[in-house]
């Protein structure tokens, strides 16, 4: 559905009043408690807020959360900060903040579905609310990005910021893997202010940064079984091909290779793909739109806005959120030297579970309407969300949703993500609502999107919870509403 100028109109609108609260606070020196979340995005949105709080002279304290609970919304409340403002959080625990939060002052920067209606007293900036798709037009640091600029016109150099968030949150869902929606508008500010190139090209990892075969071994958005991971099969792949990795014992990049090289190494990927059992069209996921930050020194991983969102992953999954938070507001030096080395070692543990999941047939268990992914006791819950991502974009074929749970840090509960594609999501599944009724049912809490949700629940009710979840997918399907 088309975004139109008013809903844009209404959405800056919020963001004004938000904005306007900020300021207030600002000019009595209080200090305001900023909380985001730990993914890409996430630390992102507050990479924005910081910064604009800081360049507007404002006093602030930042935490990145893994996720909102009753433990974080007791602290901040017993914390009683003047201003407590939440990056791309909040909204799916309206009821929660509302009953913790009641006599502060909370501002809430949020892409994700409300539950519930907003608190007396609270401000809230959400696309839902003005019926845009927080799943695919806006992310968490656009939202925050139209605060910042309601802030100070000065922070729109601030919307490469948000082109990476809405990246990370993998929001390039139309033709090209283009960013569409509201995220259209921001990448706009983002080429205006001149921090930002968009051009159409193959979307290998290291695209700038990388000799081919090494670009071809780190890409696994799809996931290549057998090159994933491999740089050596890699570089056995592109000179079987006839593409030469070196010119001058000077290895080549991706930016090196000609158009009909480019041409050829796309159409044997695609063969090899069917080949390994993928869809026919699984390939076309590496050709799309680039997206290059102009101000960033090449041979880094922050010149590519999608590298730049698996640093931050990385960073938020490896326990080092700080360090991605960090970067996005500025730093430029053992930050971000610390962060590649985190990266790698990253890139390497996601590997190592994706392999762990396709060899052998039996780790991904086929139901009735689901797949399920058993990670507990294997898979670090930290990742189970990015490994499930990728899965459900590399075995598009499956044709059903993606449920991986991994056991969290002290036995009691699972973290569950959930992955749909979007034919399901056109024929009506909302994993979102289904998480969040399964959960709830067995005394946890979920929600999220509807082609990605999370879910925590007590490793107790872990088969229930399955044989639920897969009843639910197949109301939906059918076109029952769930009342969630």
């Amino acid at each position: 559905m088309t975004v139109t100028n008013k809903q844009i109109a209404d959405l800056m609108k919020e963001a004004s009043e938000a904005a306007n609260l900020i300021q207030e606070h600002v000019k009595k020196g209080d200090v305001i408690h900023l909380s985001s979340h730990i993914d890409a995005d996430g630390l992102s949105a507050a990479g924005i807020m910081g910064k604009s709080l800081f360049r507007a002279g404002g006093k602030f304290r930042l935490r990145l959360e893994r996720w909102m609970d009753e433990k974080v919304a007791d602290r901040i409340a017993a914390e009683n900060p003047p201003l407590t403002i939440f990056t791309d959080m909040g909204s799916g625990y309206l009821d929660l903040l509302g009953e913790k939060l009641s006599n502060q002052d909370v501002i809430i920067l949020d892409h994700h579905q409300p539950v519930a209606e907003i608190p007396p007293g609270f401000a809230q900036v959400n696309p839902h609310v003005h019926e845009i798709d927080g799943t695919r037009d806006i992310s968490g640091a656009g939202v925050a990005y139209f605060a910042a600029k309601a802030l100070d016109k000065a922070n729109l150099d601030l919307a490469c910021l948000a082109v990476v968030g809405a990246l990370g949150d993998l929001q390039d869902k139309n033709e090209e893997r283009k960013l569409g929606g509201v995220n259209k508008t921001i990448v706009k500010d983002a080429v205006k202010s001149g921090c930002l190139k968009v051009e159409t090209d193959l979307l290998f990892f290291g695209r700038e940064t990388r000799p081919i075969h090494q670009a071809l071994a780190r890409t696994t958005n799809p996931f290549i079984p057998g090159i994933s991971g491999e740089e050596d099969k890699s570089l056995a792949f592109l000179v079987n091909l006839g593409i030469k990795p070196k010119r001058r014992e000077k290895w080549r990049a991706l930016r090196d290779l000609s158009a009909e090289e480019k041409k050829k190494l796309l159409s044997a990927i695609a063969d090899y793909l069917v080949s390994k059992g993928s869809a026919g069209d699984t390939a076309l996921n590496l050709v799309g739109q680039v997206y290059t930050l102009s101000n960033e020194e090449p041979w880094t991983p922050l010149r590519s806005a999608r590298e730049f969102t698996v640093m931050l992953n990385a960073t938020g999954r490896m326990d080092k959120a700080g360090l991605g938070a960090a970067i996005c507001m500025g730093d430029r030096k053992k930050c971000l030297e610390e962060a590649m080395a985190i990266m790698q070692e990253y890139r390497r543990t996601i590997t190592k579970y994706l392999r762990w999941v396709t060899e052998e047939p039996g780790r991904l268990e086929e139901l009735e309407n689901i797949y399920v992914v058993r990670g507990d006791g294997f898979i670090d819950e930290k990742v189970i969300s990015p490994v499930s991502t990728i899965l459900s974009t590399s075995l598009s074929q499956l044709g059903k949703p993606i449920i991986a749970y991994s056991t969290i840090s002290g036995g009691e509960m699972v973290k569950v993500s959930a992955r749909g594609l979007e034919p399901l999501i056109k024929k009506g599944l909302n994993l979102g609502e289904i998480l969040q009724v399964a959960a709830e049912k067995y005394s946890g809490r979920g929600g999220g999107h509807d082609v990605a949700a999370g879910a925590q629940i007590p490793i107790k009710d872990v088969e229930p919870f399955l044989k639920l979840v897969n009843k639910l997918v197949k109301k939906q399907l059918e076109g029952t509403q769930l009342g969630g």
